[in-house]
């Protein structure tokens, strides 16, 4: 608190005007002394005329007399926190200093709350992402197991027609009967007349090989003899099955029906990992009187 240097009356030192008698303190605020009075300049006396005596009067009213200082006020002093830069006392519940427009209050309260909104969002979308990655990995991996088999045959039924086909002999073969002096070896040697002869339908001959290999066709040549003449001498199968067995143990059956002619007849097999081939007799023509069933030659074929 200070005095007004007028009249003497304790006022705020931040007050700009004194509130009793309503002088400026601006400038004992800012130099902390009153003005000096005016000085007093010399005065020349001019002499006048006497004036006229004046009439009697009625006394006016008496002037108030100037106002005694008041009591000292004492100025409250904020009881809030002290500002954290210039350490200025400030009321409670101001965000600013009053004298330093220093923050007191840290950011609002939502801010986080805010932050925790956008983190749980990013969380959440975080969560479909893998949980639809998730799913489209099991989806390939379905898809990849029901279609491989199909996918596998495509791709092999693709070599197998841009690829050339080379011979491939079978290590043995052997048959469920023969009738006298052609047995089923006759069914892999080449030399004319030479025939394997099956009594009947239901007869079997079985081919084997010495290692897995990819079956994609064979030939089959009918009756005893590639020569016209003596084609039709003995009967000759017309219906076939051709059962595969895979190293697996898998086995395919292919069932075939023959063109009754001297020239060979060809099979697609198109089929991977053969260790045995057998082919059985279903039916036969002109299986008449005496006469067997004669298959010539069988012949297996693979990719070069």
């Amino acid at each position: 608190m200070r005095s007004c240097p007028t009249c003497g009356a304790q006022v705020a030192r931040d007050d700009d005007f004194c509130g009793t008698c309503g002088t400026y303190l601006g400038w004992e605020a800012d130099t902390g002394q009153a003005p000096p009075p005016p000085s007093e300049a010399p005065t020349r006396r001019i002499p006048v005329a006497e004036p006229e005596q004046p009439e009697a009067v009625q006394p006016a009213e008496p002037v108030a007399p100037r106002p005694e200082p008041t009591a000292q006020i004492e100025e409250p002093e904020p009881d809030g926190p002290p500002c954290p830069s210039c350490g200025t006392a400030n009321p409670p519940g101001r965000r600013f200093c009053r004298r330093c427009a220093h923050r007191l209050q840290p950011d609002d309260a939502p801010a986080p709350r805010a932050q925790s909104r956008r983190l749980s969002n990013h969380d959440r979308h975080k969560s479909w992402r893998r949980l639809v990655i998730l799913a489209t990995v099991i989806l390939l991996v379905v898809a990849a197991v029901l279609l491989y088999p199909l996918g596998e045959a495509a791709v092999q039924d693709v070599l197998d027609k841009t690829s050339d086909a080379a011979p491939v002999a079978p290590a043995g073969v052997t048959a469920s009967d023969a009738v006298p002096g052609h047995p089923a070896t006759g069914l892999t040697d080449v030399r004319t007349d030479v025939y394997w002869g099956a009594p009947g339908p239901g007869a079997w001959a079985e081919f084997t090989f010495d290692h897995p290999v990819r079956l994609v066709q064979m030939l089959v040549h009918l009756g005893p003899s590639s020569k016209p003449d003596r084609f039709a001498k003995q009967a000759r199968p017309s219906h076939i099955d051709v059962e595969l067995t895979r190293a697996d143990g898998e086995t395919r059956t292919i069932p075939v029906a023959l063109t009754d002619q001297p020239q060979p007849d060809p099979i697609k097999l198109r089929t991977s990992d053969v260790v045995r081939a057998r082919i059985v007799i279903r039916d036969a023509v002109d299986l008449t009187g005496n006469r067997h069933i004669a298959m010539s030659l069988v012949e297996f074929f693979t990719r070069s």
